[in-house]
């Protein structure tokens, strides 16, 4: 008697089983998770391939633990690769129009390059050892400007400021002393690190994951290991917009157990919160933001000389995280119910950091079916994200654009859609080489 084989385990053929079992309708099924029957019934005859926010969302309705959204995890991604080498000179090319950019190139190159260029070597220029201590205090306050500054303004006007800001912080490094000159390095460290944040807004992750490794070079050589920790949440972040659950989780907890500070590693944990949301681990998820909020607690008595890592601007940053985490784990509506609350709490100053959370409340809200709330909360991101310039804003915006569109017919959607795509056609991203 020859046994039969069984086949591969597909998503379709699992949410049939599923739903069966429980003894659900595909008519309930289709109402409770706010997709059409005739949708459903294609994802479950194999005809159309689910999406990752279908999955979860079935997933949570039919208590199936994750096993249903893994079924649809996006596969693992390696770190992009490193672009260039330590021993790099920077270069900024200005164009005719006004425009500029800046570009690492070896030493040979730079020697050979053309004459037009203005290039700021690493190596010590021969200054007076005093200047860092000097100048010091007021690079330290421009970092903190910068950041404030940051919220209102787009990534590639900030780019241009920070590089050149960084350079000139780590040159002062390389002609100080002692003390100085390690407070120095990592304060050039701070700024390397912000600069990669704000490629990362641009939409280059590339550029964002090299100045990144910049900033823990700096950081190293000035003997501070927590930004290093920080880097790997940075990381996590990265891989969260590949929805890349296994890569975020896994760099998470590195990152939290090499923080020797709360902060970084409440965030840590917050970030590992965010990639068990993604995989659907319910149990996991919760187990983190408990670990997270006990940690902020105790970071709430730290104290630091150098320049906070992360968000300054939310007061509770482990509820929008929860927040974050709900809508992944297909309770859009619960989801909806805390980012409000948060959102609500921040200033209308924060612009970037208002239409993040913007487009993931609205992004909430029109999956729990409140049209009018959702399209209300989205005109406002679309005003601030067309100031700030976000791609990681744009990532959730155009989710919200597939997921608006199963309700095109209704007159709400259709007046917003349109200002919404302008949005997301205006998005360009940068040269591959760019800052590289």
């Amino acid at each position: 008697m020859v046994s039969e084989v069984p086949g591969p385990i597909t998503f379709a053929g699992e949410l049939r089983r599923r739903r069966t079992g429980e003894g659900v309708s595909l008519t309930k099924l289709a109402g409770r998770i706010n997709y059409s029957k005739s949708h459903l019934s294609k994802i479950e005859s194999g005809a159309k391939r689910p999406s990752v926010d279908l999955a979860r969302r079935c997933d949570q309705e039919l208590n199936a633990g994750g096993s249903l959204a893994r079924l649809v995890d996006a596969p693992s991604c390696d770190p992009p690769p490193e672009t260039a080498t330590p021993s790099e000179v920077w270069v900024m090319r200005m164009n005719a129009d006004g425009s500029g950019e800046f570009r690492a190139f070896d030493r040979r190159t730079v020697l050979t390059a053309a004459a037009s260029m203005m290039s700021w070597a690493i190596i010590p220029t021969g200054g007076r050892p005093e200047a860092a201590e000097f100048a010091l205090p007021t690079f330290r306050s421009w970092l903190d400007q910068m950041r404030l500054l940051g919220q209102g303004v787009d990534p590639s006007t900030m780019i241009h400021m920070l590089v050149g800001a960084t350079n000139s912080v780590r040159t002062l490094a390389a002609e100080a002393r002692g003390e100085t000159r390690t407070s120095t390095l990592r304060l050039a460290a701070r700024f390397a690190e912000y600069t990669g944040w704000m490629a990362q807004e641009q939409g280059d992750e590339a550029a964002s994951w090299w100045w990144t490794q910049r900033a823990v070079e700096l950081a190293v050589t000035g003997g501070d290991h927590e930004l290093p920790a920080y880097a790997l949440v940075r990381r996590a972040e990265l891989a969260l917009y590949r929805d890349d659950s296994r890569s975020v989780v896994a760099l998470a907890e590195q990152a939290e157990q090499r923080a020797s500070s709360s902060r970084v590693a409440a965030f840590a944990a917050q970030r590992a919160a965010q990639g068990y949301a993604l995989a659907g681990d319910e149990r996991a998820c919760r187990r983190a933001l408990d670990r997270a909020v006990t940690l902020v607690t105790d970071a709430t008595g730290e104290t630091s000389a150098e320049p906070v890592l992360g968000s300054i601007t939310m007061r509770d940053p482990v509820a929008f995280a929860t927040g974050w985490c709900l809508f992944d784990l297909g309770r859009p509506a619960e989801s909806a119910e805390i980012l409000g609350a948060e959102l609500d709490r921040l200033p209308a100053t924060m612009h970037r950091t208002r239409s993040r959370y913007g487009a993931r409340l609205a992004l909430a809200l029109a999956s729990s079916g409140e049209l009018e709330r959702a399209c209300e909360v989205v005109r406002s991101v679309l005003d601030q994200a067309s100031t700030v310039d976000s791609a990681t804003v744009r990532h959730d915006l155009r989710h919200l654009s597939r997921t608006l569109r199963r309700w095109r017919t209704e007159k709400v959607v259709r007046e917003v859609m349109p200002l919404l795509l302008d949005v997301l056609r205006s998005d360009s991203k940068p040269p591959s080489d760019y800052l590289l």
